[in-house]
């Protein structure tokens, strides 16, 4: 049996196709746990594509790659990744 206090917060990774962004700053916006942040940096385009600065307070909330026009951002599982490196090893 699980009870509400066994259970643990999801943690995501933040992927960020630089190329693609145009600078918008809405996942910086509305991103629950300020994990995100513009840099100085431009991009190919000439804009200035988010960096993750909280890597470690994301909760896989998806609000970001749900927000953003040019599909340039993406949250995957951190515990699914772990489990397919352990499972890749010999």
């Amino acid at each position: 049996m699980v009870y509400f206090g066994d259970l643990k917060p999801k943690k995501g990774k933040i992927h960020i196709n630089k190329d693609r962004c145009k600078g918008c700053a809405f996942c910086v916006e509305y991103c629950p746990e300020d994990v995100l942040e513009l840099s100085e940096e431009f991009n190919a385009k000439g804009y200035h594509p988010p960096f993750v600065k909280h890597e470690d307070k994301c909760l896989y909330c998806q609000l970001c790659e749900t927000i953003c026009p040019e599909y340039a951002i993406f949250v995957t599982l951190k515990e699914e990744e772990e489990r397919e490196k352990d499972e890749s090893r010999p």
